[in-house]
């Protein structure tokens, strides 16, 4: 089986094209479901954010693999195939490793450097385990790309190539001002209660804004930030909540707006944004971070109104420096890629070694069995030293050939030593496929020292 990943982001389509094939929550379910259920695939999870939605998938077809994951990338979006294939990307087997790698890294990301992706490829992971849609290959995978994204943060300044989209977005609200000084005495509305808008609720309170007012269509969860907000050892800003109809009647006194809820519709439209706009003696500062947008794009033609939002941040993003510590990130990206991937050839190769082993220790007991029919006067003594020189002959002979199996596997191209293992040694495909992750951790623990 092969790792394949087909997707888009803000790299490939347009903010247009990644606004329409956006999934909300049960239709990444329900693309997670139907993917396991094409012929290709055997494990599947989807990372899908703002800015990328991409299909991740054990495949035993390359070819057959990408054609399928196309077909229901574009059907569970509802933007059509022949319209979807132009700003897809492919990658397979190490690029798709090293592509979700450096996605971790926030190599990848709108913002070089952001952390968020983080917290987002752990929640694709938690669907594909919720599901039962991701195997050994993705939970390997997907758990070692958290840990490679938090190394490069913790051992390089790669925060310092890039901030948050919440950060970068407020900055270009500020337009060159410091966030902070901008920010001091603003009364805020932040609209949604998610991770993005908790996040931009913390954000501003840091910033130093005198009041934030929640709205959001579940109540209790903007209840429920509210309360973390208020809290001393949190920020200690006032805050507040409001029901999700009257976010329209907030904006005649709210300075600056954040918005990102899962609505696929607008949240707030032009008429009532200008509705606003014309009761106002100051300028009203809107950050929309939907996908889709909760704000209609004509607010960026209205007077006395300043709106950011994904589309905007791209442009403003493609010419961000980039700091020097990007490529250390990147060559431990490349570290990390080759240690995954020996380390997945030589977990190929294992299930061969153990059945290897078990059948020798089968021939050994057979062996034993029949000597001691055949010298039915030997003592206990006799015949547990005898038993011992045969299993030390056997395991002397394996030892050197394991040892050197397991090397070659891990090395690139190394996949069809386990094949040429099971012929030379006739080995019953079915009985190496049977060979659990428990048989593989105690043979692990017989073996230490010795294979």
């Amino acid at each position: 089986m092969s790792l394949l990943v087909v997707g888009l982001s803000h790299r490939s389509a347009p903010v247009s094209v990644l606004e329409r094939a956006s999934l909300a929550a049960d239709a990444q379910t329900k693309l997670l479901q139907d993917t396991l259920a094409a012929e290709p695939a055997v494990e599947a999870t989807v990372l899908a954010t703002c800015n990328r939605i991409e299909l991740y998938a054990d495949v035993d077809k390359f070819h057959a693999g990408v054609a399928e994951l196309s077909t229901l990338l574009a059907r569970h979006s509802g933007v059509g195939l022949e319209e979807l294939t132009p700003y897809l990307y492919v990658h397979y087997e190490d690029r798709a490793v090293h592509h979700l790698f450096s996605v971790a890294c926030g190599l990848d990301s709108m913002v070089v450097g952001e952390g968020q992706v983080l917290g987002q490829i752990k929640d694709a992971l938690a669907l594909g385990q919720e599901l039962h849609t991701a195997g050994r290959l993705l939970n390997d995978l997907f758990q070692q790309a958290l840990r490679v994204g938090k190394r490069a943060h913790s051992e390089t300044g790669i925060d310092r190539a890039g901030q948050s989209l919440v950060t970068f977005g407020l900055e270009q609200l500020a337009a060159g001002a410091p966030v902070e000084a901008w920010a001091k005495g603003k009364r805020a509305l932040v609209i949604g209660a998610g991770s993005m808008s908790s996040l931009a609720a913390a954000t501003l309170a840091r910033a130093g804004v005198a009041e934030i007012v929640v709205a959001n269509r579940t109540p209790s969860r903007a209840e429920r930030l509210v309360e973390i907000l208020r809290e001393p050892g949190g920020a200690g800003v006032d805050a507040s909540t409001v029901e999700m109809t009257a976010a329209g009647a907030e904006l005649a006194c709210a300075d600056v707006v954040v918005s990102c809820t899962g609505s696929t519709g607008l949240v707030l439209g032009a008429d009532v944004i200008a509705t606003a706009a014309e009761a106002r003696s100051s300028e009203l500062a809107l950050l929309d971070l939907a996908m889709p947008r909760d704000i209609d794009a004509a607010a960026h033609r209205l007077g006395g109104v300043r709106l950011v939002d994904i589309e905007s941040l791209a442009e403003a993003s493609a010419d961000a420096p980039m700091a020097a510590d990007v490529d250390q990130v990147r060559r431990i990206v490349s570290d990390e890629v080759a240690a995954f991937g020996a380390a997945q050839r030589a977990a190929h190769i294992t299930p061969t070694v153990v059945a290897l082993r078990t059948m020798a220790a089968d021939v050994v007991a057979g062996e034993v069995a029949r000597l001691e029919g055949r010298l039915p006067g030997l003592d206990d003594k006799q015949r547990a030293e005898i038993a011992q020189t045969v299993r030390r002959v056997v395991d002397k002979l394996l030892h050197a050939p394991t040892v050197r199996i397991k090397q070659l596997a891990s090395e690139p191209g190394g996949a069809g030593y386990a094949d040429a293992l099971r012929t030379l040694f006739d080995l019953d495909p079915e009985t190496v496929a049977s060979v659990s992750r428990a048989d593989l951790n105690d043979a692990d623990v017989k073996n230490r020292g010795r294979v």
